[in-house]
């Protein structure tokens, strides 16, 4: 059963940059689908990020331009680098994965981390 470890999370001022990394456990093969969502209490959650098995990427158009989805292939492990972060970027952050997916990625995943939180102070 694959495992999902979130890290980086952490408090920022407006106009900062943070890292997230992801570390997938239990699963060898890493060319899957992958990404990065966020929720806000009382709210959905959002998809901003995802990544195929080729490495294609797409972004929501809260995030695009700012964040940066990658991926060790060779280590199994996905990063969200964010930059310009705004105080509405502020949620808990989630690593998502849907092993079963190699291309046309959706936010409909199967396996998910624990999430690690992001706040941005103004």
């Amino acid at each position: 059963q694959v495992r999902l470890a979130e890290s980086g999370g952490g408090s920022v001022q407006a106009g900062g940059s943070l890292k997230l990394s992801c570390a997938v456990y239990g699963y060898d093969y890493s060319k899957f689908c992958m990404g990065w969502l966020r929720q806000v209490p009382g709210k959905e959650r959002e998809g901003i990020a995802a990544i195929d098995g080729d490495g294609n990427r797409g972004y929501s158009s809260s995030v695009k331009g700012r964040f940066t989805i990658s991926k060790d292939f060779v280590k199994n492990i996905l990063y969200l680098e964010m930059n310009s972060l705004q105080v509405d970027d502020t949620a808990m952050y989630y690593c998502a994965a849907d092993v079963s997916r190699y291309a046309s990625c959706s936010y409909d995943f199967t396996s998910w981390g624990q999430g690690t939180q992001v706040t941005v102070s103004s």
